[in-house]
């Protein structure tokens, strides 16, 4: 494993960690200024839009794993698909929403040598 590849695994690690502490701040230090997001059913967003929704998910707490079926690193930029597994529970929710399917990622490179994440597409689905 090379130390790029290295280092976008801890770049998801952090992602998930930072995930599960409600950790906002820590989430978009891991992703570009021009990060694009894409999910069903909705528009492209950007990373004031998710800044604002993760905000008003104070509170919530989300369990989850991720794991990297393929990661192939392209110069200054890599591609990563993961299959994600993940439980959301609202404040006094007694049941979680559960979600798993696999994301499609795109990271770069940055000057200083560190690895965020530039392009998401998450098709997880809501799980029964």
């Amino acid at each position: 494993m090379t130390d790029d590849e290295r280092a976008i695994r801890e770049l998801v690690r952090s992602w998930m960690d930072a995930s599960r502490a409600g950790d906002t701040a820590k989430i978009l230090s891991l992703m570009t200024d021009d990060v694009v997001f894409t999910v069903p059913g909705q528009e492209p967003f950007g990373k004031a839009a998710f800044a604002e929704a993760s905000r008003a998910q104070q509170g919530v707490r989300v369990e989850g794993t991720a794991e990297i079926v393929e990661l192939q690193v392209l110069g200054d930029w890599a591609f990563l698909r993961n299959r994600i597994d993940v439980s959301i529970t609202p404040p006094g929710a007694t049941q979680a929403e559960r979600r798993a399917g696999y994301t499609l990622t795109l990271v770069r490179k940055e000057a200083s040598g560190r690895w965020l994440l530039a392009r998401d597409a998450n098709l997880a689905a809501p799980k029964g």
